[in-house]
């Protein structure tokens, strides 16, 4: 019988996602991450089928090779740039994907928006330790909001900002006038963005053009009132630079929901710092995004069984 292996399974849910049970095969999963490239290779090893959650564990070129009963690699959704797909198909394997709607990222980078406006963890924070009020918040109605990015996720942002009463500029290395006037924003130069923005909002691809895009100089052109937002990928913002400009105060806060090493390592001085909010990495993290995700990988996986592999990801 085909073996498969759902891997990163945090919150022990996706058993009950999708109807497993209609494939005559053996279905295993795991809640626990292996970093551990021995210890992925042993537990891997027996297993024809995976279904990796998005970019949580890599499949380089080398551990690929180690695999050789590895027939079929599934990720949720139909990009991820953490799967060598030319090394799995020379190594024979099928790599295939998943739809990814992507919304729920974006309302929870919104959602931290407000939170660091309003300062909600800290507030919170103190009621539940027998505090009070201990901080000024400040309107979202009125601000700027600045995307860095106007894609998918960037345009419904700025629906979110129009919504608010938000003036909503932006910027990507190709963004048209046009494209921004079809979504309410006003395309601007990235220095202007980060000199005028109340808050900045990371929606950009990782690219070698956009790894470290956000260094100290970024920084230093913001507004020292101003906050950050990235729910995109960790390795856009240099995460020592932002780091000196919170304990300096160049900016007033972040929310960073991805980070360069994930899961977060438990000595990171990011945990420490109070003008952070992390989340770990939940920007797709819903019931329905799931739902997605492992009702079309059963749906890969019968197809791939019946000769007929569907959602094929090319390199």
């Amino acid at each position: 019988m085909v073996r498969v292996a759902v891997l990163d399974d945090y919150q022990r849910v996706a058993a009950t996602m999708a109807d497993w049970g209609s494939l005559a095969v053996q279905v295993d999963f795991f809640s626990d991450h292996v970093s551990d490239v021995d210890r992925l290779v042993e537990r891997l090893s027996p297993y024809e089928v995976v279904v990796a959650m998005r970019e949580r564990t890599p499949f380089p070129a080398d551990l690929l090779a180690r695999l050789p009963q590895l027939q079929l690699l599934i990720t949720s959704g139909m990009k991820n740039a953490a799967i060598d797909i030319s090394a799995a198909n020379v190594g024979g394997v099928t790599v295939c994907g998943t739809s990814s709607p992507g919304h729920a990222t974006a309302e929870l980078a919104f959602g931290l928006v407000l939170a660091l406006a309003r300062r909600l963890v800290a507030e919170s924070v103190s009621v539940a330790s027998g505090g009070w009020q201990v901080g000024l918040g400040r309107d979202v109605r009125g601000a700027t909001l600045g995307l860095l990015g106007l894609g998918r996720l960037g345009g419904q942002m700025a629906g979110f900002g129009q919504a608010f009463g938000m003036n909503v500029i932006a910027w990507s290395e190709h963004l048209t006038a046009e494209r921004a006037q079809a979504v309410g924003a006003q395309a601007v130069s990235k220095t202007q963005l980060l000199g005028e923005a109340d808050f900045v909002s990371i929606h950009l691809r990782l690219s070698d053009r956009t790894i470290g895009l956000i260094g100290s100089d970024e920084l230093a052109a913001m507004k020292p009132d101003a906050y950050l937002v990235n729910t995109s990928r960790g390795q856009i913002v240099d995460e020592t630079a932002l780091l000196g400009a919170l304990r300096v105060g160049k900016i007033a806060g972040a929310a960073v929901d991805v980070f360069e090493n994930e899961p977060l390592p438990v000595d990171h001085p990011f945990r420490s710092e109070p003008r952070l909010i992390l989340t770990p990495h939940i920007g797709y993290v819903t019931r329905e995004t799931y739902e997605i995700f492992f009702t079309e990988a059963v749906e890969d996986i019968a197809a791939w069984l019946a000769g007929s592999p569907v959602r094929v990801l090319a390199p």
